[in-house]
């Protein structure tokens, strides 16, 4: 059980760690947004205002243990979905500015579908916002691409579980690196955090042969299920880690490295 505390406009909002995502607590974000005393009541008659909120509730608020001034109790959590949800049913003025965003970004997803190209503009503004150099985001934005096309070559090929393309991605990088995901963000003390966003741009690249060579060892041997796939990815792997170790001999310098990539450039950046 973590408990943190996340801050709105001076209120506090307590969130936990559920399924490997943040989960709030709704009464805290109801209290906030309409500054009710009573955000239980104030729940009962939003839900009682709409039917649809009302129908679905059990699939948006799920108690999970909150750490309290009287102990640990369990409080109605929702996640980001889930909040935007009940935002959209709160008819107070501290609500609108999230109404009119979750309107602007439905907005934009729609343009999206219509034109892919601006998600991918979206993506390197983004990116650029955070200090990514444009070579970079080049890099980074090819890998999202070589990833989407493998994925969309395993489902098409019979992976359908979140679990099997979770240890197919192990199974490249433990051949690519001698780490798997969460290993390798143990090595660089990453948290929650993207590792790709992470990585440098050698790190990128041999992500992006390991991936892009099981995209094509997949294909031309036709694999099909679970363990085809997975021996597919082991050897497109090891193409990546077979060039990994012959450029790590030559240059004396392993790929795979402790340090954060946007805080490598910016230290690069201080120093000259």
């Amino acid at each position: 059980m973590e408990t943190k505390i996340a801050i709105f406009r001076g209120e506090k909002i307590r969130k936990t760690i559920h399924n490997k995502e943040w989960w709030f607590v709704v009464n805290d974000i109801v209290a906030v947004l309409t500054g009710s005393v009573q955000p239980d009541g104030y729940i009962k008659d939003m839900r009682r205002r709409d039917p649809e909120l009302s129908k679905g509730w059990v699939q948006i608020a799920t108690p999970l243990l909150i750490k309290t001034a009287g102990g640990p109790q369990k409080l109605n959590c929702a996640n980001t979905e889930g909040i935007f949800r009940i935002i959209q049913s709160i008819p107070s003025s501290k609500a609108e500015p999230f109404k009119r965003w979750l309107a602007r970004v439905g907005y934009e997803r729609i343009k999206e579908i219509e034109d892919p190209e601006l998600a991918t503009k979206r993506t390197r503004a983004l990116y650029r916002a955070k200090g990514y150099s444009d070579a970079w985001i080049e890099k980074r934005i090819r890998g999202i691409a070589i990833r989407e096309e493998l994925t969309d070559q395993w489902q098409k090929r019979g992976i359908q579980q979140i679990r099997e393309y979770e240890i197919l991605t192990a199974e490249i990088s433990s051949a690519t690196f001698g780490m798997t995901p969460s290993a390798y963000k143990k090595y660089k003390k990453l948290k929650r955090e993207n590792l790709r966003d992470h990585m440098t741009d050698l790190e990128l690249i041999f992500s992006m042969l390991g991936e892009a060579s099981t995209k094509e060892i997949t294909v031309n041997k036709d694999a099909r299920g679970f363990v085809e796939n997975k021996q597919a990815a082991y050897e497109g792997g090891t193409v990546a880690g077979n060039a990994r170790k012959e450029l790590e001999k030559r240059t004396g310098k392993r790929i795979s490295t402790r340090v954060n990539y946007l805080k490598e450039s910016q230290v690069k950046k201080f120093l000259k």
